[in-house]
């Protein structure tokens, strides 16, 4: 039995917890804040509740894995439901198409319907190939610890392997080469944004995020996504694992190289045999470990080099129908600009606001998210360049202005908000900064925008020796699902340090 310290009390470092703690060792979580769940929480606001993180669940086997190995089932604590339909996209041209839930037939006849038999069919052949690629990384590149490239290069079926997952070509390309309708390449193009990447630039193997999407499905949980968090904790604790929240963690000690534990804001010093990181791991590196520790230095270096992720900008809006005509929106909402590109070129080489953002809309379908019938919670976000006062933006001026010009721009979408708005609250990325310690708000810690940026992202099993890093900023990447394996991941190689 090992005696381990894991800083950050998200949804990585809960899930590295209760797997851990079942083996029979010593946890004790250190959290910043006054609650887990890091980003994933669902936040009550008068009569409103808002999932501020994660506002779906996919591949929801990775906690169902999770719950059932840790000694309770995910439906006994938990109320899933499919979101169907999953998705509502529209375009600048008003042109629309409604992606069904879990039907990858129905999906092909919708669009037809929206867009033709031509496109039907390009969407059918690119979501065989994530399919295909999604087997082929999945192992390897997913649910393995990836150490180096050097097992993967000995894998007697490399060559067909680089063919299928094609680590040359960015996103955007491989929908042009497969001539898909401009509609559909946007959508393509969105999934870029879930790794908090360029699409232009960012690998064809994000592709498989359209796969896993359609085949496992968008998922909700009663009472808000927030509440795998709640239930995250509470598994933890009938296993053991000690919180404390409120405790700032502002070293992690070492001695030739090796943890020895950690020291809180307060002097609290805490001996340990290991360490788990759930927290960003630029920060974990630049902050957290001396400079003085060696082992660290590659690291650090691939973290100077690596493409930040982009960053993101919410609203909370609570909208009372009584005060006007209410508008039918489905659980799930994108609204595309008329210029995506431009959307790109502003975030991630000017650095600036978007003028023009697309815009997500979360509303739940889920009456226990707010306080009575007639009242309706929305989480809007849009994307946004990370808060950086010396290269970048200042999300700390101008926040208010934008927030209204989101407003205004869904009043003109026609979903009459203004009239109905009866609580509104903005997110910014110095917000997401400051409370789950993500320097810039960058959402995913770095992107995926080149070829090597699999290996760039930190590696679980630190070459400090005794140190663990998991959660979204760390092998194999951010989103829920990702989460969760990269915790299991984590529990296994303890199991063989």
């Amino acid at each position: 039995m090992a005696k381990i310290s894991i800083i950050g009390a998200g949804i990585g470092g809960m899930s590295a917890a209760a797997r851990l703690a079942k083996n029979g060792h010593d946890i004790t979580i250190f959290e910043n804040s006054d609650r887990s769940g890091g980003k994933c929480r669902t936040e009550w606001f008068g009569d409103y509740a808002f999932d501020t993180g994660p506002s779906l669940l996919t591949l929801p086997a990775v906690y169902r894995d999770l719950f059932l190995k840790t000694g309770k089932r995910l439906e006994h604590i938990l109320e899933l439901t499919p979101v169907d339909p999953a998705f509502n996209y529209h375009f600048a041209d008003g042109k629309s198409v409604l992606f069904p839930n879990l039907s990858n037939p129905k999906t092909y006849e919708v669009i037809e319907n929206s867009f033709g038999k031509e496109a039907s069919i390009g969407w059918e052949k690119i979501i065989n190939r994530a399919e295909r690629m999604w087997e082929v990384s999945r192992e390897p590149f997913v649910e393995s610890e990836l150490t180096s490239i050097w097992p993967l290069l000995k894998n007697k079926n490399l060559i067909k392997q680089i063919s299928e997952i094609a680590p040359f070509t960015s996103l955007r390309k491989l929908g042009s080469k497969f001539h898909l309708d401009p509609h559909l390449q946007m959508i393509i193009d969105r999934y870029a944004t879930y790794t908090g990447s360029d699409p232009r630039t960012a690998p064809a193997v994000l592709l498989t995020i359209a796969f896993v999407e359609s085949t496992f499905g968008a998922w909700h949980i009663k009472g808000g996504i927030g509440q795998l968090s709640v239930a995250l904790e509470q598994r933890c604790r009938d296993l053991g694992v000690k919180f404390e929240f409120n405790t700032q963690v502002e070293k992690i000690m070492t001695a030739s190289n090796k943890v020895t534990g950690i020291r809180t804001s307060t002097g609290k010093t805490v001996n340990s045999d290991l360490v788990v990181a759930n927290a960003d791991t630029e920060y974990v590196y630049n902050k957290l470990l001396d400079k003085s520790v060696s082992a660290a230095r590659s690291e650090r270096r691939k973290l100077r080099v690596a493409t930040k992720s982009l960053a993101g900008f919410s609203l909370l809006l609570g909208l009372d129908n009584s005060k006007g005509s209410p508008v039918n929106v489905n659980h799930h909402n994108v609204y595309f600009p008329k210029d995506y590109d431009a959307e790109f070129d502003e975030i991630f080489n000017k650095k600036v606001p978007v003028t023009d953002p697309t815009i997500y809309i979360c509303a739940p379908k889920d009456g226990s998210m707010v306080s009575a019938p007639n009242k309706e919670s929305w989480f809007v976000l849009v994307n946004a360049p990370r808060h950086d006062l010396e290269n970048g933006w200042n999300w700390e001026n101008g926040a208010a202005a934008y927030a209204q010009s989101i407003i205004n721009k869904l009043d003109k979408l026609g979903l009459n908000v203004s009239n109905r708005l009866e609580l509104m609250k903005y997110r910014t990325p110095a917000d997401l900064e400051n409370y789950a310690m993500a320097p810039g708000g960058s959402i995913y810690g770095t992107s995926s925008n080149n070829a090597v940026s699999a290996f760039l992202r930190s590696k679980n099993r630190s070459k400090v020796k005794g140190l663990f890093c998991v959660g979204g900023s760390t092998h194999p990447g951010g989103g829920l699902p990702l989460v969760g394996i990269s915790a299991e991941i984590v529990s296994n190689a303890i199991g063989k340090a």
